[in-house]
């Protein structure tokens, strides 16, 4: 690589006229304070492709490799200290650098750094992301990983040191998820990230040394950028994509993996510089810090494109948790703003005052950065040599932006000044710088002790427990009347909406190295991935819930009724749990709300106190049942009897009507024991629900049956009266095979389907609009009439010119379209119109067993996947 010339800081000024700020030319003094302390940046080739057009780098591709880069090291942040390439003679070829963080201390780095790749090698026999820390006081330069077999188990990047000397960084190892896979007896892999597109980066921590590798985060997406608060959080980027939500904002963590909880940004995704339509554009927040006055200082910028930077942004994220003072991006921009000294456009275009690449805060009370800087060039039409953004230059008939020029600047948000340190060359930049600089340590979190900070029986067992307030609170609103709800004297069970909490667990995806699948096994959408329920628990009249659940997996729940049929919307960001962890929540929100949820120091209080007493029972329930003051129904039943476990069946007893007011309400039981078609669990779990029971869904082997099962009513003597079996009816041939019109235009027949050769017809039907079908001479055909216009008026066919176009006899000719009968099922089951034919007094009342339309309910609530296992898919 060629070496950056050092050049006077005049010569250096005088060139960048489009700058970020007012820079200071002359004979500047050189910083007391500046020059104290060393600092250390990437230097790297810009990356181009074969034709040299710029390749475009995006943020949440964090194991894309652009070789071509190396770290150096100044002894002072001054134009005329000397360099040190201190990866030199690592490898032989171009390899890459990134993601520099520095220890409290300012005697330590880490970054990443990917080796050169292997010439005619396969992409899983590639070199991977590794970190790397190099100590400044014995001039040591190490992979952290020494063993090179545990070194390649994944992608490792975005390393920041721990107060206690560990690392936290993210990576694609996974290493306890693929360790929980060995539990369901699947192979060890890597899942990929919710669209499919590459394994995910989640957090871990480690030792100093390599050792005692923990993951601590378990998103189905990206947790990336990880950084340590000053009250020893982890602060970082998560990508939630359930669902297809596709959001990008800020999280925090403790370093053990509890208390994940939202921080900022969620609701604001769209608060880059306006476009051409006066419209906020989509920004990510890259590379979170806080600042020493509590702000986090981030580079706001595209999340894709060929700039590589954006703007220098402050978030207040100590008195906001979103953009806006209104929701859905309106009223004034409040949670964060620009600290740079001019405007900067973040969306992709030009921004004549240059962009950011990078941003380092220095600890020494001052408002200086160390920034990676690149004023705004355009290309000179008759020259084609880069030219500054100056009025002269884009006043040209074709104004094209030439590459970029980042160099690393101490830039003064407050003083308006801006000093170069390092000068880039044509085709080069400089994409990061930091500082070796002592800040304050921040706070250490030990870890829990079991037995003593945490239940140790929990630790044992890998569970924790999920205790929500009421499920009835909705933003600290009181929903429903939660004091009448709970009192059984007012309201009895069956009048009670919420009944049972499912719980579901996310299911990992293989690459294709792994298991190549037809991805058609999703059904009608990818964008719900695969998931298994691990079972339900009663709600208590009160609405809340206290229940153990398994720790280290993706968790999601929802709320549902007597009958399984969940109330209201699918939860769209992953729960975790670790060993032991006690995880509280006042209650419930919905998708739309940007009232916080989940960041208890900003969230509204509980709007249910629970008991307002202690040594007293709630209003009219088991004398028994004695309360303390502010528990809630959920927790006085832990306390009493123990922790709730989930179950597979949805059993209801009634605990809490005091027979001396009235009588208890009768109990219920919806058992997949009560099928007749094949059950999607495991037969141990039929009698007992362990830890390791699921219910897997796949609609060929668990619901098709349910169409194909015989319902004969017959008389005394055996003789059938009636046929109520599914398909006898609803299906394209009849008992004789013959073809008819299925019966209500709905086929639930075994047949491939037309819209996938790779579905069953019953499917597609049930969740896609379809042909109404007529049988003419003998064949079923699509039935077609003649389009219509908004007045009424018959549709013809017409040439371009809008004349109408005739047949051979002359006449126009009819623009004719299919007839369609709309599906039956929709996006849940409470939402679908499929429920309604066998509610009591309907037409097919009483067909489906309360089992089988259980059964049905959760695999329509849970996305209505043609299977929920890769595993269990046709292979390709």
């Amino acid at each position: 690589m060629k070496h950056l010339r050092t050049l006077p800081a005049l010569l250096l000024l005088a060139a960048c006229s489009g700058g970020g700020g007012d820079s200071s030319g002359g004979e500047q003094a050189e910083d007391p304070v500046v020059i104290d302390y060393p600092i250390v940046f990437v230097r790297r080739q810009l990356p181009q492709d074969d034709e040299g057009a710029l390749v475009e780098e995006d943020i949440y591709s964090p194991a894309d490799f652009s070789p071509g880069a190396e770290l150096v090291l100044k002894d002072r942040a001054t134009p005329s200290a000397p360099e040190t390439v201190l990866t030199a003679g690592i490898f032989d070829g171009s390899y890459d650098v990134k993601d520099l963080n520095i220890s409290a201390d300012g005697q330590r780095l880490v970054f990443a750094m990917r080796a050169p790749e292997i010439e005619d090698a396969d992409e899983d026999e590639q070199p991977t992301w590794n970190i790397w820390l190099y100590d400044r006081e014995a001039d040591e330069l190490r992979r952290v990983i020494e063993s090179d077999l545990v070194a390649e188990e994944g992608q490792d990047v975005a390393p920041a040191f721990l107060p206690d000397g560990r690392i936290v960084f993210s990576s694609t190892r996974q290493r306890r998820s693929r360790a929980l896979l060995l539990d369901d007896n699947k192979p060890q892999f890597s899942s990929l990230r919710e669209d499919l597109d590459s394994e995910a980066f989640v957090l871990h921590v480690m030792e100093a040394d390599g050792s005692d590798i923990q993951q601590i985060s378990f998103n189905q997406s990206h947790d990336l950028f990880p950084t340590v608060l000053n009250d020893g959080r982890i602060l970082f980027n998560r990508w939630d994509n359930m669902g297809g939500v596709n959001r990008h904002s800020l999280y925090t963590i403790e370093p053990d993996g509890t208390d994940l909880a939202f921080h900022y940004g969620y609701h604001s995704q769209e608060t880059g510089s306006e476009n051409e339509e006066g419209e906020r554009t989509e920004a990510a927040f890259v590379r979170p810090r806080e600042l020493p006055d509590g702000r986090l200082l981030i580079t706001l910028r595209a999340p894709e494109g060929t700039s590589y930077g954006g703007d220098l942004v402050a978030i207040d994220s100590v008195n906001y948790t979103e953009a806006f003072s209104e929701p859905e991006g309106e009223g004034e921009l409040v949670g964060q703003s620009s600290i740079s000294l001019k405007e900067i456009i973040t969306h992709g275009g030009l921004s004549a005052n240059g962009l950011f690449a990078s941003v380092w805060p220095f600890y020494d009370g001052t408002s200086r950065l160390l920034v990676s800087w690149s004023e705004c060039r355009v290309l000179e039409m008759d020259t084609e040599l880069p030219r500054p953004c100056t009025e002269e230059w884009l006043s040209q008939e074709e104004v094209v932006p030439a590459d970029p020029l980042y160099g690393l600047w101490i830039y003064d948000y407050s003083e308006g000044t801006q000093l170069p340190i390092v000068v880039a060359e044509e085709g080069e930049m400089i994409s990061e710088g930091a500082i070796l600089e002592p800040r304050t340590e921040p706070a250490y979190i030990p870890e829990p002790v079991p037995g003593i900070d945490i239940d140790g029986d929990l630790v044992d067992a890998g569970v924790g427990i999920l205790d929500i307030r009421s499920v009835y609170d909705f933003d600290g609103e009181d929903v429903v009347g939660i004091a009448d709800v709970a009192d059984p004297a007012i309201t009895s069970a069956e009048e009670r909406p919420a009944r049972f909490l499912r719980v579901v667990k996310a299911v990992g995806i293989p690459d294709d190295d792994t298991l190549e699948f037809d991805r058609s096994a999703f059904g009608r959408s990818r964008a719900t991935g695969m998931r298994e329920i691990l079972g339900y628990t009663p709600i208590q009249p009160d609405g809340s819930v206290r229940v153990q659940l398994p720790a280290d997996m993706p968790l999601a729940i929802s709320v549902v009724d007597a009958d399984g049929r969940r109330i209201g919307g699918r939860h769209r960001s992953w729960l975790q749990l670790r060993a032991g962890e006690v995880r509280k929540c006042n209650g419930c929100h919905t998708a739309d709300s940007e009232v916080p949820h989940g960041r208890p120091d900003k969230e509204p209080e509980s709007a249910w106190p629970g008991a307002s007493t202690s040594a007293a029972p709630f209003p009219n329930t088991e004398p028994a049942l004695l309360a303390e003051m502010g528990e809630t129904m959920a927790q006085v039943l832990a306390r009493i009897s123990g922790e709730a476990q989930l179950e597979g069946d949805l059993n209801f007893s009634d605990l809490w009507t005091d027979p001396a007011v009235r009588a208890k309400d009768p109990s219920t039981l919806i058992s997949y024991q009560d099928l007749e078609t094949p059950v999607p669990i495991p037969l141990t779990c039929l009698t007992d629900w362990g830890g390791h029971c699921r219910t897997v869904i796949h609609y060929p082997e668990h619901i098709q049956p349910i169409w194909e099962r015989a319902r004969q009513i017959t008389d005394a003597g055996g003789a059938v009266i009636e046929d109520r079996t599914c398909v006898t009816c609803h299906s394209t041939r009849d008992a004789a095979g013959m073809l008819q019109v299925p019966a209500g235009q709905l086929d639930l027949s075994a047949a491939v389907s037309s819209v996938n050769a790779d579905w069953l017809a019953s499917y597609s039907e049930l969740l896609f609009d379809s042909p109404v079908l007529d049988l003419v001479d003998g064949a079923l055909l699509p039935r077609q009439v003649q389009e219509v216009d908004g007045n009424g008026n018959p549709v013809f066919e017409t040439d371009e010119d809008g004349n109408l176009v005739l047949d051979s006899d002359g006449n126009p000719i009819p623009v004719m379209v299919t007839v369609e009968v709309d599906r039956l099922m929709g996006g849940s089951a409470r939402n679908s119109r499929f429920f309604d034919i066998f509610a009591p007094g309907a037409a097919h009342a009483d067909y489906l067993d309360p089992a089988e339309l259980k059964l049905i309910s959760e695999w329509l609530d849970i996305g209505a996947q043609y299977y929920n296992d890769p595993f269990a898919a046709p292979e390709n």
